[in-house]
């Protein structure tokens, strides 16, 4: 993937298309433009990084259609939308939809740029955290059931002896499969270890049984 951030512009008229792509051209953006929300999802540019500028009123697929499709493809591109016929209520259901802003037309330089800088900075720590988490998810899935569940007792705060017990282990084996999950995790510290799993959420905190982490 392409980790330049690109701004996409989705407006079915061609001067507005022109004239946002022309200002963030000058602050030195990158820009591809759509006339329409088909356009736009057939592009292959929904797993891009950047943000989108999104007009609200377009024939066919409006701005909230549009959003509405992107959430359920799971994209993670901050909207912007911005339009000259806006209401309370359109802008209040495109906020709660996850709208980074709703912006209308015409709208001052300034506050479009600051719109634009702030939606990439919310993409770039997403894409971030999901890096974060797929290396995390990738630690997890080194780990051998047994270690699975020496960890999954670790983190509730259970001692060596506690755990051998549990598990019907010696305290020597715990402390072997102890240390390898450390390893394996690249973590010093039990509280370390307990940071790492709630920052993956706890959806992440593999069981024997879960094929996708567990490994033979």
């Amino acid at each position: 993937m392409n980790n330049i951030p690109r701004i996409f512009l989705v407006d079915d008229q061609p001067a507005v298309l022109k004239a946002i792509s022309r200002l963030l051209g000058l602050a030195g953006f990158k820009t591809t433009c759509f006339e329409s929300a088909q356009d736009f999802l057939n592009s292959g540019c929904t797993t891009q990084p950047g943000c989108l500028i999104l007009d609200l009123s377009m024939p066919e697929m409006n701005g909230i259609a549009l959003q509405n499709e992107l959430t359920k493809l799971g994209s993670k591109l901050p909207i912007i939308f911005l339009t000259g016929n806006g209401d309370i209520d359109t802008s209040v259901q495109a906020m709660k939809s996850g709208a980074a802003d709703f912006l209308t037309k015409p709208v001052q330089s300034a506050r479009l740029l600051t719109a634009v800088r702030d939606a990439c900075e919310k993409n770039k720590r997403i894409i971030l955290n999901e890096i974060e988490i797929n290396d995390i998810r990738q630690r997890l899935a080194s780990l051998t059931p047994r270690e699975n569940d020496v960890l999954n007792l670790i983190i509730t705060g259970k001692l060596n002896k506690q755990i051998a017990d549990e598990l019907s282990i010696s305290i020597q084996t715990v402390k072997i499969h102890r240390a390898r999950v450390m390893t394996k995790m690249k973590i010093k510290s039990v509280a370390g270890l307990v940071h790492l799993m709630e920052r993956a959420s706890h959806q992440y905190i593999a069981t024997p049984a879960d094929s996708e982490f567990s490994a033979v």
